[in-house]
């Protein structure tokens, strides 16, 4: 039992739908914190609107309310549970505790006679008031920017004036930087001023004089009732001062900080976490320090919750900050806990590392037409991948490969960019591809020290770069008969992609790869075993890297692999990589639901991934974690090295189903439909043949793939057109065009990006409804798991579109169609598995729009609001275990339930918020409503036509 043991029942705040700021690290914590809380047999309610994640799955809880993060919502759950001890606020992100402090100051908790654990409301309120945080930071003595707060434009003029420019600007009581902005010059002052006390919801700013250059790092503590501390993790930021943390690059542990100093920075942040007030948890606590030789530190932040870089620190050490957090709120202390990696030292034991890990964002600024992508002090990535590597050079190339940007890492991909005065911008305002921008300057020839004046980088990491450039360079002179077995050890040990060594030497990735096998110059396989390898590692959870082989004292020479292959029969489930928009964390639920019901079947089964903010990636989802980017030469190694049964590609989006054709080609099963049977729903031409010998209607089309056979189309389509290109996810690319000359202007512009693809030409259904059938077949049985209504009218991306099941005025001629459109494209494509049809509705017509033989979007939101586990039936049809007829659906729904998109269009404030069929919504949340006559229904239908964007 837990310490205290008057602790019977839990609430939990989740962190609702993802934005950006506030993404899916907080669904992987909570679904910790869950976990966590039962093993001690705490009876858990959880409050979460989402329906996409893990942490809202029927099995994570003891009760889920899908509701909206309210004070009314949690009044409802209050009286329905009397039984509530407590509320755990900390695991969902600043929406969770800015309702708890809501919650707090109507009276809520008092009223039901709800205790806060895992903070207190005082070391919240010190820490998002910019001003006392100030104030009790300089009488415990530790040293501050020069600051003031605002409340007032006349104020924030008399503190600018004092300071001197450059500023920056901080709203209070904010997530993700929202507000916050740096002030060069007097002229852009009254505005930024103006924005940031209207966003603030307490209309107060803290000004701040700017440590323009300084270096940025964090530290991630954990501290127990009894005053112990931990440590888990030093996270140094690549990119200095003035970029918001979610949007740096970020490498743990820290590499350019001297020991002194970092001993230094141990005690404040240790003396701040105990200042801010007295309470059990994890807390994130950021520094600047200065760049010369004195490094002298000053604080930035503390977060007393579990924040994005937690979830980023326990993938990095494989210390679950969450899991424990959440003991050490119900009153454990740290030395009766378990390290849950080596399972023989205690959870007060400091975790070290004998690698290095590299976070880079994501972004997706092509979904933001117009945006500002200069990076600075509001976040603007939609998610994160992390890289593992033995150096800070392979564990870069990694996660550059793990991107999904089409680059095979840094330079040698014949994708540089050698344009002398767009690099000097780009280093100048920092941009999204800056990663990539800071090798091409030094292969231009820009000195290092030019560089580190523009960019303020640490001259540390921009040797680093130099020496991989130099490495190219000297690979450069030889040919692949000619290269020596030591040079390509160190190419291969530095990160370099058999593919950007085949760029090199000017030949094919399949003979690089064949001379590595000849040199015998092979992945080896590491334990991420939080103690540099001091203690036994309990949990198989790998890296790959590359050694120098040894010889034993016999002769015989030998590389270390620590990843033992069982001879047990073996899944691999691919994982769907960085967070998008398009592809969200709908994919992890899909593929953590495919991990579980495979090991129900009997397999082991092993993950690959690389997105340290999910659940997939937990040490303990899968029976084997392999944390990796998902690319060729890393799964195929990994295939080789595990020899599983075969590998599940249609549960991780587009990132898996892109590697089909390849695991297909080198004869690896794929598990579920077949390659073939994929390509044929996302080749356009060949598809829409398959709907022709069926029967199927689909609105009149034509391929094109030049500017010229497009416009000879459209004389015979007729406009509006929908221009949709091929293998895309999230509506990339697709356009309404309605003239002869935007058709020109967007196939001219899709072919200069991806080309060679084939464009979908069709004439536009203008005024239909769209729906969209999921359902599970076994290539004889279909079962529809649910059909949708969109709200809005047909053009507007599905994933943008309010979804309404079950459909509110469809009639039955149309729902027959429906029906009988989908089982016989199902079957038709050979389905084995899951499988999405969208379809546009005219005059009680029913036309295809496409299929998509794969988990969809919409999977997890169908299995919420039905209550049934589709994702685990549809893994064991896929594994010939079970037939559609041998389960018993049983959903039920009262009423009707709608999915919800939810919006980040607050960070790109000059963006056209129009909607099209190209997506650009962050996430979604899920309403129930009892009846058609609902207010929020009503307001919904009211407004559908108003965004459809031509």
């Amino acid at each position: 039992m837990p310490k205290n043991s008057k602790l019977k029942s839990i609430l939990i705040i989740g962190s609702g739908p993802i934005v950006i700021g506030q993404a899916c690290e907080f669904d992987y914590s909570g679904s910790q914190a869950l976990r966590s809380l039962r093993e001690d047999g705490i009876e858990t309610v959880l409050i979460n609107s989402n329906p996409a994640t893990i942490m809202t799955d029927p099995t994570m809880a003891d009760h889920i309310y899908l509701l909206p993060l309210t004070t009314k919502s949690i009044i409802k759950i209050l009286k329905e549970h009397p039984q509530i001890d407590a509320v755990l606020p900390t695991m969902g992100g600043q929406t969770a505790l800015n309702l708890c402090i809501e919650a707090d100051e109507k009276g809520i908790w008092k009223d039901f006679g709800v205790e806060i654990i895992g903070v207190d409301i005082d070391a919240i309120n010190i820490t998002e008031d910019r001003e006392k945080f100030r104030e009790l930071m300089l009488k415990i003595g530790i040293p501050m920017a020069p600051q003031a707060t605002a409340t007032s434009y006349l104020k924030g003029k008399e503190i600018a004036q004092e300071f001197g420019f450059p500023l920056v600007i901080r709203a209070s009581f904010t997530l993700g930087g929202a507000g916050a902005s740096f002030v060069h010059e007097e002229k852009d002052f009254d505005e930024l001023l103006t924005h940031g006390l209207e966003v603030s919801p307490i209309h107060e700013v803290m000004i701040d004089k700017a440590l323009i250059g300084w270096k940025e790092y964090e530290l991630e503590l954990l501290r127990d009732a009894n005053d112990n501390v931990v440590i888990i993790c030093s996270i140094e930021n690549m990119d200095p001062m003035g970029i918001h943390t979610g949007d740096s690059i970020t490498v743990a542990p820290a590499m350019t900080l001297s020991d002194r100093t970092y001993q230094r920075m141990r005690d404040m942040a240790i003396h701040m976490m105990r200042s801010i007030g007295d309470f059990a948890g994890g807390c994130n606590v950021q520094f600047a320090v200065s760049p010369d030789e004195n490094e002298d530190i000053i604080a930035i932040e503390i977060n007393p919750r579990v924040s994005r870089s937690s979830a980023l620190a326990s993938k990095a050490t494989g210390y679950p900050i969450a899991k424990i957090a959440a003991k050490l709120a119900i009153g454990y202390h740290l030395d009766e806990l378990q390290n849950q990696i080596t399972k023989s030292t205690s959870a007060l034991f400091e975790p070290t590392l004998d690698y290095v890990i590299v976070k880079i964002p994501r972004w997706n600024f092509d979904k933001f037409e117009g945006s500002n992508r200069t990076l600075g002090l509001q976040m603007k990535s939609v998610g994160e991948v992390m890289g593992i590597g033995r150096s800070f050079q392979e564990a870069l190339h990694k996660a550059t490969q793990s991107l999904e940007i089409k680059r095979n890492g840094l330079g040698a991909d014949g994708k540089e960019n050698k344009n002398y005065e767009e690099i000097i911008e780009k280093l100048t305002y920092a941009s999204w591809d800056r990663v990539f921008i800071i090798y091409d300057a030094i292969a231009l020839g820009i000195p290092l020290s030019r560089i580190h004046e523009i960019t303020k980088i640490d001259m540390w990491f921009l040797k680093q770069y130099e020496e991989l450039y130099l490495l190219q360079k000297e690979i450069s002179t030889y040919k692949i008969d000619t290269i020596q077995k030591d040079l390509l050890l160190e190419a291969k040990q530095k990160g370099y992609g058999d593919r950007q060594i085949a760029h090199m030497l000017g030949c094919l990735e399949s003979q690089v790869y064949n001379k590595r096998e000849e040199f015998g110059v092979n992945r080896v396989y590491k334990l991420v075993d939080t103690c540099a390898a001091e203690f036994k590692a309990q949990t198989p959870y790998y890296y790959s890297t590359f050694e120098s082989d040894m010889q034993l004292a016999g002769g015989e020479r030998f590389s270390h692999n620590e990843s033992i292959v069982t001879d047990k029969k073996k899944i691999i489930v691919l994982g769907s990589g960085p967070n998008r928009i398009g592809q969200g964390i709908e994919f992890d639920y899909c593929c953590v639901h495919g991990v579980l019901a495979a090991a129900e079947c009997g397999y082991e089964t092993i993950m690959i991934n690389c997105n340290p903010e999910t659940v997939s990636t937990d040490f303990d989802t899968a029976d084997k974690l392999y944390f990796e980017p998902v690319f060729w030469e890393h799964i195929y190694d990994i295939i080789k090295h595990e020899k599983p049964e075969g590998v599940i590609v249609q549960l991780g989006g587009q990132t898996a189903l892109k590697l089909a054709e390849k695991l297909s080609r080198y004869g690896i099963k794929i598990i579920g439909t077949s390659f073939e049977s994929l390509d044929l729903a996302e080749d356009r031409g060949l598809f829409s043949n398959l709907l022709k010998e069926n029967n199927i209607p689909y609105p009149e089309f034509d391929i094109a793939t030049t500017a010229d056979e497009a416009a000879a189309i459209a004389d015979v389509l007729d406009f509006p057109i929908l221009v949709r290109p091929s293998y895309v996810l999230g509506g990339q690319g697709m356009k309404i065009v309605i003239n002869k000359k935007e058709l020109e202007e967007h196939v001219v512009g899709l072919l200069r990006v991806m080309p060679g693809n084939q464009l979908l030409l069709d004439h536009y259904l203008e005024g239909a409804i769209e729906a969209e059938a999921d359902a599970i077949c076994d290539g004889e049985d279909v079962y529809i798991i649910g059909i949708m209504e969109h709200i809005e009218p047909c053009g507007i991306h599905s994933g943008d579109s309010n979804a309404m099941l079950p459909p509110f005025n469809l009639g039955d001629l149309v729902m027959q169609q429906i029906k009988d459109h989908t089982v016989k494209i199902a079957k038709a494509l050979n389905t084995v598995g899951l499988i999405n049809i969208q379809f546009a509705i005219k005059d009680d017509m029913v036309y295809i729009i496409e299929a998509n033989p794969r988990a969809s979007r919409t999977v997890p939101f169908i299995a919420k609001a039905y209550g049934e586990p589709y994702v685990n039936y549809a893994t064991k049809v896929m594994l010939g275990e079970k037939k559609v007829k041998d389960f018993n659906f049983n959903p039920h729904l009262e009423g009707y339930a709608i999915k919800q998109p939810v919006f980040s269009f607050n960070k790109f404030p000059n963006v056209n918020k129009k909607l099209g069929p190209e997506m650009k919504s962050t996430g979604e949340s899920i309403l129930f409503i009892d009846s058609l006559k609902d207010d929020q229904f009503y307001e919904l239908y009211s407004r559908r036509k108003m965004y459809l964007n031509k």
